[in-house]
């Protein structure tokens, strides 16, 4: 592992659209950390952004900035098709790296990210934001102690609203949901953005990676002939997957940026042969229920109490100082990548079941 850097930590932001708000926004909350550059081809989102955020430095390219040198720590916020050009370079500079899911297109480049991390032995994480609440880490845990037994079964879906209202904003008019809804344009659709959450959401919780899957993805109308001026809207916008795990349980998952009444819902029932679970982020807030016991016969369900988590932001930047390892990593999100392209498989296939790996 890299040594840790002077007590300051100081870290470069490279993409600076929407999502870029939340990095920056974490690390300014954190004692010693000093957001010290952006870099985006958009030279007026970049200015923005750096004024917004009091950043002085800014830069037209990863390379560029690594010229300059006088960074620490990255978040890669980029497009998904491009957090593999971009990241490459940092890792091979010896720079720690943040980066937002998915961690690339396909498995190749993300198996790439995840050995170049390893043999550069820096902080490499990825940005499974979900892994902030407190629910899914607390029901991740009472599956590792046996609280559940063996796991059978489970469901999961990830339910948004916005291609059907506009409380996050006019997505046929706005370029940073726009871009979300073209394959051309870099976008896995609503698979790689939020298929690749309840992936993990599912399969951390379960203790058990993805075996083998069959699905169906969708993509429909939503503007004459397809396409609002460069972006054509042919990226997938809900999708459906049958799901075996490694450990030999079956269940389903499915996710949507069509399911009005949600605006962002994460929701997950994972049975075993002692108890069931039910975890949920809903409308901001995470819950936990439990079947355990004595409540198998009556069908009982129980709240339970949730220790707080710290941020990936937080764990991330106390790796950096540390020298030391941190989850998820970049080896999780390669193995993710993996399930995620026998879903594409699948689907190009007549959603046939593939085997992932």
């Amino acid at each position: 592992m890299t040594p840790p850097p002077p007590e300051t930590v100081r870290v470069l932001i490279v993409g600076t659209g929407g999502m870029a708000n939340a990095h920056a926004e974490a690390y300014a909350a954190m004692e010693g950390v000093e957001l010290v550059g952006g870099v985006d081809r958009n030279p007026e989102n970049l200015h923005s952004f750096n004024a917004r955020h009091g950043i002085t430095h800014a830069f037209d390219s990863v390379i560029d900035a690594l010229q300059w040198g006088a960074f620490d720590a990255v978040s890669n916020v980029t497009p998904d098709a491009v957090h593999f050009p971009t990241t490459m370079p940092l890792l091979s500079a010896g720079k720690h790296v943040l980066c937002e899911k998915p961690l690339a297109v396909n498995y190749a480049e993300a198996a790439q990210m995840a050995d170049a991390a390893r043999r550069a032995g820096v902080v490499n994480m990825i940005n499974l934001t979900y892994r902030n609440v407190p629910a899914v880490m607390e029901a991740a845990r009472l599956v590792e102690s046996g609280a559940i037994g063996a796991v059978r079964h489970f469901e999961a879906s990830y339910l948004q609203s916005w291609l059907t209202q506009p409380a996050w904003g006019r997505w046929n008019e706005e370029a940073q949901w726009l871009w979300r809804l073209s394959r051309k344009h870099g976008s896995l659709g609503v698979l790689g953005d939020v298929g690749v959450h309840i992936l993990d959401f599912a399969t951390f919780v379960a203790g058990a990676d993805t075996a083998q899957m069959s699905c169906r993805l969708r993509t429909f109308d939503k503007a004459p002939g397809g396409r609002i001026g460069e972006y054509d809207l042919d990226a997938n916008d809900s999708a459906t997957l049958q799901v075996q795990l490694a450990g030999g349980a079956v269940g389903v998952i499915h996710a949507s940026r069509m399911a009005s009444g949600h605006l962002n819902d994460l929701r997950l029932r994972i049975f075993g042969t002692k108890g069931g679970l039910d975890v949920r982020w809903e409308n901001n807030q995470s819950i936990l229920r439990a079947c355990l016991g004595a409540d198998l016969t009556s069908a009982a369900w129980q709240d339970m109490p949730v220790p707080p988590v710290e941020t990936n932001y937080v764990r991330f930047i106390k790796a950096v100082r540390a020298g030391q390892d941190v989850r998820p990593d970049f080896a999780r999100g390669a193995v993710l990548q993996q399930a995620l392209d026998a879903a594409v498989e699948s689907d190009m296939d007549a959603c046939r079941d593939v085997a992932v790996g």
